[in-house]
């Protein structure tokens, strides 16, 4: 095989180890980036359950005030009782009352029910805290994990790229020009393989002449169709 083509598809099989280890970096960060979403996402209902308990206690606050103002009306209007000296403006008290009445039966059920409502969002949030100490307690351990993985995968990768500086230092840049200019639209398909007298690139279907040159391996033969290299598997050539 020519010894320019060989350097070809050892530079193909560097790339493509090296392509290889961003999906094992993005599957080893996954975990703790899982964990530290599920963090942010319970931190950030804990500050809107807050936030909503702020707008109960506010809407609970302004009823209480309401209802002082309805005792303190139910307070005069019982003054104005034993004053009145018409029927008239006995049914006028009378009726002022009993909205009064109604108003305050109203504001006390609404407190009621806000004090509930505040009481169960409380009761979320401790429920969010124990939940957010269990994950920040993981989250160190998943971290060490990933860190310990990282530098594993930091190293591997740094030893393939030395090893593709040698292989670079030794190439014909000429040679090195044709491959980049063709790695920039195929990726790790750069430089296939023949298999049944068809390119592995795009699976078309090679010409006798192609076919017989690339079988020789004495030049850099590129498909006609898609316009990669091609070179034949040891085995596979006669």
């Amino acid at each position: 095989m020519n010894k320019h083509l060989k350097q070809l598809i050892d530079l193909a099989q560097v790339d493509k180890e090296i392509d290889a280890f961003e999906p094992q970096i993005e599957e080893a960060n996954y975990n703790y980036e899982a964990a530290l979403a599920k963090t942010r996402s319970i931190e950030s209902d804990i500050e809107n359950l807050t936030n909503e308990i702020k707008e109960e206690e506010l809407k609970k606050a302004k009823n209480e005030l309401h209802l002082q103002e309805l005792s303190q009306k139910l307070e005069e209007n019982s003054k104005k009782a034993a004053e009145v000296k018409t029927e008239r403006e006995m049914k006028s008290l009378q009726l002022e009352e009993e909205i009064a009445k109604e108003q305050v039966t109203f504001a006390n059920e609404e407190i009621e029910r806000l004090e509930k409502i505040i009481e169960s969002k409380k009761e979320q949030i401790e429920v969010a805290k124990k939940s957010l100490e269990e994950l920040s307690a993981n989250l160190e351990s998943v971290k060490a994990d990933v860190d310990a993985k990282l530098e594993e995968i930091n190293k591997a990768r740094q030893e393939v790229f030395v090893k593709k500086e040698k292989l670079l230092s030794e190439m014909n840049q000429k040679g090195l020009a044709f491959y980049q200019k063709i790695r920039r639209w195929a990726k790790n398909t750069t430089v296939v393989p023949v298999e049944d007298q068809a390119c592995m690139g795009c699976h078309m279907v090679i010409g006798d002449k192609v076919y017989a040159d690339v079988i020789r391996g004495e030049d850099i033969t590129t498909c006609p169709h898609c316009g990669r290299i091609l070179y034949m598997k040891a085995n596979e050539e006669e």
